[in-house]
């Protein structure tokens, strides 16, 4: 693991405004066009200090295929120590002569998406931002030298020498999942007793520092359908996720199920828990989407904060003025509600003790607290 520097400092910039990093995504999708529909709104500066990474010629070429966008400028800066307050301001990566076609996946495209990423997680590492909004990449087109991950999630928990777990978030509901971009027939294999105790123990943590709920309940969804019916649909409900919950709830973990995932669901089951754990990418994720379309997702288990919005590249309305910027800029709003909660979390975690001795009127240190006598 590299070392990161500034985790909890550096963090902001003039009266407490969390700079935030936004990378551009795949110059071909819709990423473009989702940042400057969530940046054209002048509010957004008065909640963070925006830092895109990416390409001044593929922001001007998007922003004259949005209609009625107000006029949005961008404050060029050569590193992000240049950023104002303010302003929308732009790190420009990459080859300034990539060709910009939208809707058309290409090797080029997917460099400029690396590129990009690849500077912001440096100035993550090193503190100069807060957190990092990712607009969505072309898996395919971004693999390579620089980027040899099935997916941001797994190339943040590279990066940062963390087990990252993805977490589908919003008001109505938050999805953690066990396993992420795998084959479906991989799934089963995948799942362990002990992967589904280390994700409860993931997703209570995160639920706890990161979203501020002071003892999560969370369900935990079976993988077969009807919940295996007793072992004629499968045994790994009896003999792997039911042990699971059993030994997380034995841990102080406020686990519950497995329940079948339709009824969860369907039945709006899902409102009487903080968080959902589900054992495979589709299962958690399709019930999300349908419930909130403009939700978020976060990588949690890392040191640093990541979010992003929760579709894809959309090559098929790139270009079209026909994207909903409704998720960016709930993951902009996320990213900035996370980095405060963490830390708050740190702060409120640190030395209780004696921090509960100073409420009452006096400080203390440990040689003030009573010794208890060995027994004999």
């Amino acid at each position: 693991m590299r070392d990161i520097k500034g985790i909890s400092r550096g963090l902001t910039m003039g009266e407490g405004r969390l700079t935030i990093g936004i990378t551009q995504g795949d110059i071909n999708g819709i990423g473009w066009e989702v940042i400057l529909k969530t940046f054209a709104d002048t509010r957004m500066c008065e909640i963070c200090t925006p830092v895109i990474y990416g390409s001044k010629r593929a922001a001007e070429y998007y922003r004259t295929t949005i209609s009625e966008l107000e006029n949005i400028s961008f404050n060029i800066c050569r590193t992000v120590d240049d950023a104002r307050r303010g302003c929308v301001n732009l790190v420009e990566c990459g080859d300034r002569e990539t060709a910009i076609e939208p809707g058309r996946a290409s090797a080029a495209a997917g460099k400029a998406a690396a590129d990009a990423l690849l500077r912001a997680v440096a100035d993550l590492r090193e503190g100069r931002i807060a957190a990092v909004v990712t607009a969505p990449i072309d898996k395919e087109t971004i693999h390579g030298e620089q980027f040899d991950c099935t997916g941001h999630t797994e190339f943040f928990g590279r990066e940062f020498g963390a087990e990252p777990m993805m977490i589908m978030c919003s008001d109505r509901l938050k999805v953690g999942l066990v396993t992420v971009h795998i084959p479906v027939s991989q799934v089963s294999a995948d799942i362990t007793r002990e992967k589904i105790v280390s994700r409860l123990t993931q997703l209570r943590s995160t639920l706890k520092q990161d979203f501020g709920i002071v003892e999560p309940r969370i369900a935990v969804l079976s993988l077969n359908p009807h919940n295996g019916d007793g072992g004629l649909f499968g045994s790994e409900e009896e003999q792997t996720i039911r042990p699971a919950v059993a030994e997380a709830y034995s841990n102080g973990i406020l686990a519950f199920g497995p329940f079948a995932a339709d009824g969860l669901f369907a039945g709006g089951h899902y409102a009487s828990y903080d968080a959902v754990l589900a054992m495979y990418h589709d299962q958690g994720l399709i019930p999300f989407k349908t419930v909130s379309p403009d939700g978020v997702n976060f990588t949690a288990g890392l040191p640093v904060i990541r979010t992003s919005p929760d579709h894809g590249v959309a090559y098929d309305i790139a270009g079209k003025d026909m994207a909903d910027a409704s998720s960016m800029r709930n993951a902009v709003f996320a990213a900035v509600d996370i980095a405060r909660a963490r830390e708050a979390w740190r702060e409120w975690s640190a030395d209780p003790l004696q921090r509960f001795e100073r409420e009452k009127g006096r400080d203390v240190s440990v040689n003030d607290l009573p010794q208890t006598e060995p027994e004999e």
